[in-house]
């Protein structure tokens, strides 16, 4: 029997959402919500991430054409600052700590109106783990964004054994009104949905490094200007309709028992976990970075992310406010 009121969320411009946490996925899960002239307060209680955050905001939806929209954008520096009553959507952005969710889960049980949508955007842990033992699970989903989230259309929209559909497909709706691409994941896995499959190309691609066959900078030409550059027009699926599916039996009879199976990461990765060279933040990963190279590379990445969403444009939903 359901234990949730049937969802309220409407266009976005009459719903009043609240985005907990204002780091970087924050604001830009704000930004998505603001571009659709959604209300959205965002709860950041860290004085130096709550300053930097309309400036943040502002200069995402400016870039997108979007300049007005971020009156539409209010902090909140805790909980008991948010206007609760009218809130229809709530959406966790913390840090990745299951026993930090958990606790904000309570806590928004407790405060948000009984139809409203609780929501989480973590990459981690289910929404079965998050609610564990709250009463009202039926309301809660995740809804894992993918960073940068106002730039990337897609966004999972992901149940649990306890979440009610009505609240899965309320959901869908209006983040696709929000003109973002969702997708619905009927259980919560690890990985959910997108993860498992780019995991799934990772663990092959890491190996094929650490066994000598190709160089990292090898393997990432392969998939941008190989088979990767192609699922800006078609995913794994269609693109079988388009090659034949005869075709890729046959190939995947050859290549499957060759694969990589194993059941932990590669060495080139946990060696880089170990000792430090973990990317840009540190300054070394399987490339090198200087502030310089990081900045002139994020704006390379952004442009093209921007170029590519022009490409694909008439294929998105479009901003419904």
């Amino acid at each position: 029997m359901s234990t949730t009121q049937q969802p309220a969320l409407a266009d976005p411009a009459s719903t009043h959402a609240v985005v907990v946490g204002g780091g970087t996925m924050g604001a830009d899960v704000a930004v998505v919500l603001a571009r659709a002239l959604c209300r959205t307060t965002v709860v950041e209680p860290d004085a130096t991430r709550a300053a930097a955050l309309p400036a943040r905001v502002a200069g995402s939806l400016a870039a997108g054409g979007c300049a007005d929209a971020a009156a539409r954008v209010q902090a909140a520096a805790n909980l008991d600052a948010v206007d609760w009553n009218s809130v229809g959507l709530v959406i966790e952005c913390i840090p990745e700590r299951l026993d930090l969710k958990q606790a904000l889960f309570a806590e928004l049980e407790r405060r948000a109106p009984a139809h409203a949508i609780l929501a989480s955007n973590s990459s981690s842990f289910p929404i079965s783990a998050i609610g564990q033992g709250l009463a009202t699970r039926g309301r809660m989903l995740g809804l894992h964004f993918f960073m940068p989230a106002h730039l990337v259309p897609l966004v999972e929209v992901v149940l649990c054994e306890a979440s009610e559909m009505p609240c899965a497909d309320a959901l869908i709706a209006f983040m696709r009104r929000c003109g973002m691409v969702p997708v619905k994941v009927r259980k919560d896995l690890p990985g959910f949905l997108a993860n498992r499959l780019q995991h799934a190309l990772s663990r092959e691609a890491f190996d094929l490094i650490d066994r000598g066959i190709a160089s990292p900078e090898d393997v990432d030409a392969a998939v941008r200007f190989g088979f990767g550059f192609r699922f800006l027009a078609a995913g794994p699926v269609l693109q079988r309709d388009h090659a034949g599916i005869d075709v890729h039996a046959a190939a995947g009879a050859t290549m499957y028992p060759s694969f990589c199976n194993s059941d932990h990461p590669a060495r080139c990765l946990a060696e880089r976990a170990q000792d430090g060279r973990h990317g840009m933040k540190t300054g070394q990963g399987f490339y090198e970075w200087t502030p310089e190279s990081i900045a002139a590379e994020r704006a390379r990445y952004d442009r093209l992310l921007r170029a590519g969403l022009a490409l694909i444009a008439d294929e998105l939903p479009p901003v419904e406010p």
